[in-house]
């Protein structure tokens, strides 16, 4: 009988232990330090749901917000958070990534000013002083917006803040900032007792584009495991859409500094925009962007499409 019982337990042990040992580990960059626009990643991590699809997931917040991309196409992590522009003028300079799936199916960049300033439309921008964060994209974005109002970039003063968007708004240092990011800039606003006025990039004159997606190294992505990857985050995004409160707990408490009033308020412009369908993919959208890019002087050509956009349905 004990022979039996040893044998039941050893057994039982190992259907126990089999399953861990099967989970795949992935090293997955951020773009940022962690924030609201991770929600299904903390979320498929926190509840398990990246076990289940037999993923050992690690997520790892860049110490350089420009290096995950780059890390990735070097072979030292298997994905990166990044932009479907960043990935565009990456490959255009011959780095060998590829968009496996999508976190956020449209922009959250946008042009803001306080609403009690005295820019109420795009035509008042002449003459004023605009913050920025990203030389080169952010003017691009600007410059197309200012052309669908009759200006152009001469007709305004830039002015380099890094990201300090807020303050420098708060502050009266500029008339406006573009760069800054529907689902947190107003509520940092909002914070500070202040409200703005906002215009939407893909609404005034530059065409959508998806803001987050997932990359990895063209020569070594793995098909199989990019699947279980987005399922799991699919599953996640369903779970947190029906579930807001329970998955603010969970993201809040998942790690330090994260429970705050900006993520809080965050929390609830971001969800919605989550991609419900990471796999889906308009390649239309990135072949019409890629132009805007070669018409802006970002990049000098287009890369061929099908060099870096991997379909994984």
């Amino acid at each position: 009988m004990r022979i039996i019982i040893r044998t039941l337990v050893v057994m039982a042990l190992a259907c126990a232990v089999t399953p861990a040992m099967a989970q795949e580990k992935v090293r997955l960059l951020l773009d940022w330090f962690v924030n609201p626009d991770h929600a299904a990643l903390v979320v498929a991590k926190q509840r398990g749901i990246f076990i289940r699809h037999g993923l050992d997931v690690e997520l790892i917040a860049p110490a350089d917000p420009n290096a995950p991309p780059k890390l990735v196409a070097a072979g030292q992590a298997d994905y990166a958070v990044s932009y479907q522009p960043t990935l565009q003028m990456l490959v255009a300079e011959n780095l060998p990534l590829v968009r496996v799936g999508v976190l956020v199916a449209q922009p959250l960049n946008s042009l803001v000013v306080l609403e009690d300033g005295p820019v109420k439309t795009l035509a008042d921008f002449k003459g004023r002083k605009i913050g920025y964060s990203i030389a080169g994209f952010d003017e691009a974005l600007l410059g197309a917006m200012l052309e669908s109002a009759g200006l152009t970039l001469k007709d305004v003063t830039l002015i380099n803040v890094n990201f300090a968007l807020t303050t420098a708004l708060m502050s009266k240092q500029v008339d406006g900032v573009i760069g800054a990011f529907r689902n947190f800039e107003l509520n940092d606003l909002a914070l500070n007792k202040a409200r703005g006025r906002i215009w939407l990039v893909e609404q005034n004159g530059v065409p959508t584009y998806d803001e987050l997606i997932l990359v990895a190294k063209r020569e070594t992505v793995d098909v199989a495991r990019t699947k279980k990857l987005l399922a799991a985050i699919a599953e996640a995004t369903t779970w947190l859409k029906a579930n807001p409160a329970e998955a603010w707990e969970i993201f809040s408490k998942s790690g330090k500094d994260l429970d705050t009033e900006l993520n809080r308020l965050a929390w609830k412009d971001t969800l919605p925009l989550l991609a419900d369908d990471p796999l889906a993919l308009d390649r239309a959208r990135y072949e019409t962007f890629a132009a805007f890019l070669v018409k802006r002087g970002l990049i000098k050509q287009a890369p061929a499409i099908d060099t870096y956009l991997r379909d994984v349905k």
